[in-house]
């Protein structure tokens, strides 16, 4: 039997309790905010490859334009590299016949293939191709899914974060209303979506290039070894590094699968920093459905003096089925922590377009006190938490290799801020001195153009009640998704009588 994915690898006993995998140093990282930079970014690192691209997600759709380059209207400049993506790898290839491209998608997202017109040939482009290689990822039990969003380039570079090379994610940071280019593939338009990943270079590249790999070998590919070491970087041109020489530690989530064993780094690196926050949280998420981390937020506010508490969410989930799971599941969980509130330092915010358009939220950050940013593929659910495949990164500037960062961490979320509030970056500090809080600054800040606004108060059926107390759709564990099947779930305690709430 192949070993373990979290076998290869240093951990020490400190980073193992805090949730961490491993620390590793890191040259440069930036955070890259929306899809639209994004996409430019990680276009001009993949033309620097020599060796090797690995990209691992949810779901890819070789239709998207990645950024620059010649489109149908002039195809035939070939000097250009063509804009989308699937013919953009092919192009790739073409440049440089030593360039081995690995592609690992979540199986399940790979029915969407056969809707999506052109990506059939484009994926038998790639099939003919012999320096290109596409696994669909099974490997693990029914239900959960392999939701991580990790691009490496020859060891050096690396992205992880939760955005997807997939349709439904591009847009600029002004979220413009009549934004021309928000397009799918075939024309559809789709609403504003807010996303984020980060950027890194060093040896945390090549960290995750090992999480890679041995992800690659357990979804049932050949083992891939290391790559020596390349004399230059992948790194995008003229991209000024928010962070240089820094320590970024790596959490991860899986479920325990064929004799590959359970890993809950982030559900404990969630629970660890909402724990050790003195004066705020600011986070931005998918989702809140996690009853684990519900009941120490309830547990926080519950205090004498809570750290104030702001998490950005979308007005609702994207599909039907996510919404039954996860929308009735935050009202029930925000019910719970606004009867222990009395401070009312918990809230959650909805962006606005400054046409009063709501905006997806697909991020997954969390800052606390301007000294902890992670940011990566999880989010705050059970499924992030216990079941499907994912991987964040931290910084924390209380290490001694990270003294310092505290103020690009600050500039981090006075940037978002502003973006979702329409105001410059350089004013968040002074509102929030002249308001006192984040809370305060949002509530009686005029806010003509982009806002945020307080997500509105939902009344539940008994169905969608019990739906979201017994976690049918988000469970805690893969054999509870068929509890409500063989009624199960009525032998343990429910979701909102499990929940603690503070006396």
């Amino acid at each position: 039997m192949w070993p373990a994915e979290d076998e290869p690898g240093p951990a020490d006993s400190e980073s193992e309790a805090r949730g961490v995998w491993r620390y590793e140093h890191c040259t440069r990282a930036t955070l890259v905010v929306d899809a639209a930079d994004y996409f430019l970014l990680i276009q001009e690192a993949m033309m620097k490859a020599r060796r090797r691209i690995m990209l691992i997600g949810w779901d890819f759709d070789t239709r998207i334009a990645l950024g620059r380059g010649r489109g149908w209207l002039n195809i035939f400049k070939r000097r250009h590299p063509p804009r989308r993506l699937g013919a953009f790898i092919v192009w790739l290839t073409r440049q440089n016949p030593d360039l081995k491209i690995r592609v690992l998608k979540w199986n399940f997202a790979a029915f969407k293939m056969f809707f999506r017109g052109s990506m059939i040939l484009d994926l038998w482009r790639w099939y003919k191709n012999r320096q290109i290689e596409l696994k669909l990822d099974s490997a693990h039990p029914m239900g959960c899914s392999h939701h991580q969003k990790i691009v490496v380039i020859d060891d050096r570079f690396a992205v992880c974060g939760g955005i997807d090379m997939t349709a439904d994610r591009w847009d600029t940071r002004e979220h413009g209303d009549g934004e021309r280019l928000r397009r799918a593939p075939g024309g559809r338009r789709y609403m504003p979506w807010h996303d984020l990943t980060m950027l890194v270079e060093g040896e945390v590249a090549g960290a995750l290039d090992e999480l890679g790999r041995n992800r690659w070998r357990i979804a049932g590919g050949e083992a891939i070894g290391q790559l020596p070491h390349q004399p230059e970087s992948p790194w995008p041109d003229g991209l000024e590094p928010q962070f240089t020489d820094i320590e970024i530690g790596i959490a991860r989530t899986r479920a325990k699968w064929n004799g590959n064993g359970e890993i809950a780094e982030i559900e404990t690196l969630f629970l660890d920093m909402i724990r050790k926050a003195k004066r705020f949280i600011y986070a931005e998420n998918q989702y809140f459905a996690s009853r684990k981390i519900a009941e120490v937020i309830a547990e926080r506010v519950a205090e004498p003096n809570p750290p104030e508490i702001v998490l950005v969410n979308p007005l609702f989930a994207d599909g039907w089925l996510e919404q039954e799971a996860m929308d009735t599941a935050r009202a029930r969980l925000v019910e719970t922590i606004k009867a222990v509130d009395t401070h009312q330092r918990f809230r959650i915010y909805v962006p606005h377009t400054a046409g009063d358009r709501p905006i997806y939220v697909h991020a997954k950050l969390t800052i606390v006190d301007d000294e902890m940013m992670k940011v990566g593929s999880a989010n705050m659910n059970n499924r992030s938490l216990g079941l499907d495949s994912e991987c964040d990164l931290l910084i924390d500037a209380t290490r001694p290799a990270n003294a310092g960062c505290g103020e690009q961490i600050r500039a981090i979320r006075h940037s978002l801020l502003a973006e979702h509030i329409g105001a410059e970056p350089g004013e968040i500090a002074g509102l929030l001195e002249r308001y006192g809080s984040m809370h305060a600054m949002i509530a009686q800040h005029p806010q003509p153009g982009r806002r945020l606004k307080p997500l509105p108060a939902r009344e539940l059926n008994e169905l969608e009640k019990r739906m979201a107390d017994e976690e049918w759709l988000d469970p805690e564990d893969p054999g509870d998704f068929f509890e409500p099947i063989v009624g199960a779930k009525s032998k343990r305690a429910a979701l909102f009588r499990k929940l603690h709430r503070p006396s």
